[in-house]
């Protein structure tokens, strides 16, 4: 009797665990290396994009998806080459992220070209308004029930569905047929990266430590703030992998689930050709570039205390980068602290906010 009592608990265990867990098995089931290889192989490039892709009207209306397309004819490289940012009302604010950002283009090395190429994706009205305010190419990404306005502390839920938003939305980009390089709005741009970019591989993403091997996938840690991706059926699989891996993994974001699969060759085997970029070229706050005549860009990573801070250092780093490179005279006063390299991180290494402000007068 014992006996047929264990029986029946062990079934409806099963069962609560078969209805329970069946809709994400099925999902990421469909989704194996395996299956992706195959549709990889299939000649028919509608059959991936029908069965096995992150299709944009699924999370677009006719008209949003009809206005991206018109934005994107009109931001492109003629290789159907996109730069694209994010931006919410934290970082839209007069005097803030996206105004540093873009002043860094004008700033640059012979870079203000490229502005004509950047399609700034707005997660809420009040950055789409300061968007069209600043820039000809906005384009609003609406998410039903989610407010994206405030400034997302870094692994709290709202940060991890702004992250993987942005994947799905970037998977969605490649699905129309462009590639882009995305750049998160605490980046700095001094030089053309595409200089730099390798001609032979699909994937090419910047790192908060670079081990010295570009294609290391075991001790290189990447940052998904920076990345270079061409469109291809090889790609469109890969992000549409990296999506789906999220379950695996539940309070992860995408940098985390990244390095997962990169580490059990998913992409490898997808035939997607990765390289990680040199923090040389492409430095942050985590691994400063040692060499300031040859950096592409900064990133503001590993940075303590918010908003105040990425702002004070990323202006430090500017003009840093501007005194360096013969494109901006300073003070006597201003000389003894410009050294042979960068005086960043600074307020960056602080945990909370710093009273130290050093924004330069003519922004």
């Amino acid at each position: 009797m014992a006996g047929k009592i264990r029986v029946s608990q062990l079934l409806i265990a099963f069962m609560i665990i078969v209805f329970v867990g069946l809709p994400y098995f099925l999902e990421f089931e469909n989704l194996s290396v395996q299956n992706l290889q195959s549709m990889i192989s299939n000649s028919s490039t509608s059959s991936l994009r029908c069965n096995d892709s992150i299709k944009l009207a699924n999370f677009l209306t006719e008209g949003e998806l009809k206005e991206l397309r018109s934005i994107f004819a009109r931001a492109s490289m003629p290789n159907k080459t996109v730069i694209i940012t994010t931006l919410n009302e934290a970082w839209a604010a007069e005097g803030t992220m996206i105004d540093l950002f873009l002043l860094s283009f004008r700033r640059g090395e012979n870079i203000t070209h490229l502005l004509n190429h950047v399609v700034i994706v707005t997660l809420d009205q009040k950055a789409h308004e300061r968007c069209v305010h600043l820039h000809p190419h906005c384009f609003r990404l609406r998410t039903d029930g989610v407010d994206y306005s405030a400034e997302k502390k870094f692994m709290t839920e709202d940060y991890l569905k702004m992250m993987w938003r942005r994947i799905e939305f970037l998977a969605g980009v490649l699905e129309m047929g462009y590639s882009f390089v995305f750049s998160d709005a605490d980046i700095l741009w001094f030089r053309d990266p595409f200089a730099i970019f390798s001609d032979d591989k699909d994937f090419q993403i910047a790192c908060d430590k670079y081990s010295g091997g570009s294609s290391d996938v075991m001790t290189n840690a990447p940052n998904g703030g920076f990345v270079y991706v061409r469109s291809s059926k090889q790609t469109i699989a890969m992000y549409r992998y990296w999506y789906a891996a999220r379950l695996r993994v539940p309070g992860k974001h995408d940098q985390d689930v990244l390095g997962i699969v990169l580490r059990e060759q998913c992409f490898e085997r997808l035939g997607v050709k990765i390289r990680f970029l040199e923090t040389l070229y492409f430095s942050g706050f985590c691994q400063v570039s040692k060499d300031i005549k040859q950096v592409v860009t900064m990133h503001a990573n590993c940075c303590k205390g918010g908003l105040i801070n990425k702002l004070t250092d990323l202006q430090l780093a500017l003009d840093d980068w501007r005194v360096h490179n013969g494109l901006k005279p300073f003070t006597r006063d201003e000389r003894p602290r410009i050294v042979e390299n960068w005086r960043v991180p600074f307020s960056c290494r602080r945990p909370k906010r710093s009273w130290w402000r050093l924004f330069s007068r003519n922004l």
